[in-house]
């Protein structure tokens, strides 16, 4: 009987992807004829058929369905275990895989990257801005180690670590709108043109459902998928738009104006996969993050 080799797990997992040897020959760099050849070896071992030929496209039997969903998770504990013997817990080296939602870049990674790079120069950083649905996902597959979005409803199999709270406000230019005393009522933001980020941020959705909840039509005179643009538009203009007050903290020329009723905070999470491997550098980025968030005084999870 043939050995079973991991070759023949990737081999068997580029083909369910693709559902063409043609194609995932060439993304495995090997001819067709020893892709298929390998794919025969492969259920003559197991002793069961694992695709249907029989199609325009190659797709799983029922066993092949099953097998592939544990390959899948082989080769990723297998990763995972070889990260795990080059772990240095010195952090003289290592990697760190971080994931990001789109709004954190613009106050969160800028000091977080820098502290990391400060105290652990031997450190490599990846990171990645994505949706939060996308990160999930990522992360459960073992494309990322960790990543910081917002607590709620999330995959199976995520775990979400409370990190500090998120408030919003509305935002206008230091030297068009001097700051009010008080809260401004909700009723007035009528009287204001808003650039606001663009549907694809989950930001937006939290916007919307507030004004819908307070009957409010605001006058939307733009609309942007760049954080930088809205805070430069704002800042050039007479728009006001709606952001977390921490970019503002790093924006001398914007003024955060609370609103009455004020908007819903959000819970900032760390997520990472429920009983992944914690490396040396996880570890100290979240020792890094704890710090950060008591240095920059943001409020506690609620």
């Amino acid at each position: 009987m043939a050995t079973l080799e991991l070759r023949h797990l990737r081999y068997l997992l580029a083909v369910a992807e693709h559902g063409n040897f043609t194609r995932a020959a060439e993304e495995l760099h090997i001819s067709q004829p020893t892709l298929s050849q390998q794919i025969k070896q492969l259920e003559r071992t197991l002793g069961v058929q694992l695709l249907d030929r029989t199609g325009r496209m190659v797709r799983l039997t029922d066993a092949g369905a099953v097998y592939t969903d544990h390959a899948r998770r082989a080769l990723r504990d297998l990763a995972a275990a070889e990260r795990a013997v080059h772990d240095v817990q010195d952090l003289s080296r290592g990697q760190l895989r971080l994931g990001v939602t789109p709004t954190f870049s613009a106050y969160l990674v800028g000091p977080l990257t820098a502290e990391l790079h400060t105290r652990h120069p031997g450190l490599g950083l990846t990171l990645t801005e994505t949706t939060q649905d996308h990160m999930e996902a990522a992360l459960l597959a073992d494309d990322l180690d960790l990543g910081i979005a917002f607590a709620g409803s999330h995959l199976p199999g995520i775990e979400a670590t409370p990190l500090f709270t998120e408030t919003l406000s509305l935002v206008t230019a230091t030297h068009h709108t001097p700051p009010p005393a008080d809260p401004l009522p909700v009723h007035t933001v009528k009287d204001h043109q808003l650039a606001l980020l663009s549907g694809d941020f989950a930001t937006r959705t939290h916007i919307d459902t507030y004004f819908t909840d307070h009957r409010i039509a605001p006058r939307i005179t733009v609309e942007a998928n760049s954080i930088q643009a809205l805070t430069e538009i704002v800042r050039r203009t007479g728009l006001a738009t709606v952001l977390p007050d921490a970019i503002t903290h790093d924006h001398p020329h914007l003024t955060p104006v609370p609103l009455a009723p004020p908007l819903p905070t959000r819970t900032v999470a760390l997520l990472q996969r429920e009983g992944a491997y914690r490396s040396a550098a996880a570890h100290a980025f979240r020792r890094l993050m704890d710090d950060l968030i008591h240095t920059r005084g943001y409020a506690p999870p609620r």
